[in-house]
């Protein structure tokens, strides 16, 4: 099950019950001046934190206790992301890197950039926790894989962002003329493995700044239910045209392969789900 809310999350966040969900992707405007129609992104430093201070206490609130939060920024955030979190009730259990596969960012007076900070915090003691296993290839150096692959660490190297060039590939939401939709999607796999990590099926799934809605995508196909609240509703008519249309290039069933050395991976992925997924085309979206 799917609810996909359009409106300011602040506002509709207080409408849900307590305890209500499991886990939580938290993916905000990073306030960089970027051309958002219904939110200013070029505030005060000091508003614009105090705003996500909101969001993150209204989430606690709706958090079963044990639930967990996954909280996105760019690098240079982290003391903030951390205050934040702390302040605001939640438990830090890892501050996640997630590199890019792309070139780093130069810079003339520091190293480039090449990674996001994923901070996964929980409400008190973590209420579930999957050891995902992965076949991830042997890095430079090793002589051969490990024949039952590699626990999932902090350090997240093996998932491609969708950047707005050729990487981006068949995921990528475009319009009618091929531009992309919102060129900050997230990819399937990276809301693939977070879900996989911390939640059960038929647990309950909420993502406050929904965008182009790969939370809800990956949700349905994983047995999990989700609330998708966005403030843009050209963006949430996105959502549900690309929750109808079960694109192939939105299957997580190709990455089965790449988990299977997971022990319980049958019991926390409904395969039986899935399937269902990935016969449609793809699919020009209109926004």
């Amino acid at each position: 099950m799917v609810e996909v809310l359009q409106g300011d999350c602040l506002e509709l966040l207080d409408s849900f019950e307590e305890n209500r969900f499991a886990l939580t992707f938290l993916d905000p405007p990073f306030n960089q001046g970027k051309d958002y129609a219904y939110f200013d992104d070029d505030q005060p430093e000091w508003a614009y934190w105090d705003w996500l201070g909101q969001v993150c206490a209204k989430v606690h609130r709706c958090t079963q206790p044990g639930g967990a939060i996954y909280f996105m920024q760019r690098e240079k955030n982290a003391e903030f992301v951390l205050r934040t979190l702390r302040e605001t009730g939640w438990t830090l259990q890892n501050l996640i890197i997630w590199q890019k596969k792309t070139s780093a960012v130069p810079n003339q007076n520091r190293f480039g950039k090449q990674y996001q900070i994923i901070a996964f915090a929980t409400k008190g003691k973590p209420r579930v926790f999957h050891r995902l296993r992965i076949d991830l290839p042997p890095e430079p150096g090793y002589k051969q894989p490990r024949e039952e692959g590699v626990f999932v660490t902090d350090c997240w190297t093996d998932i491609r962002e969708m950047t707005s060039g050729y990487f981006a590939g068949d995921e990528a939401l475009r319009d009618l003329s091929g531009e992309r939709i919102h060129k900050q999607q997230s990819p399937v796999a990276l809301l693939l493995r977070i879900l996989l990590s911390s939640t059960n099926p038929g647990d309950w799934v909420l993502d406050p700044f929904a965008g182009t809605g790969t939370t809800a995508v990956v949700a349905e196909q994983l047995g999990r239910h989700c609330v998708a609240l966005e403030i843009d509703p050209n963006y949430v008519e996105v959502i549900r045209t690309r929750l109808q249309a079960r694109r192939s290039a939105d299957s997580i069933l190709r990455w089965y392969p790449y988990y299977r050395f997971t022990p319980n991976l049958e019991s926390i992925w409904q395969v039986e789900v899935t399937t269902e997924w990935g016969q449609g085309s793809h699919v020009a979206l209109t926004a």
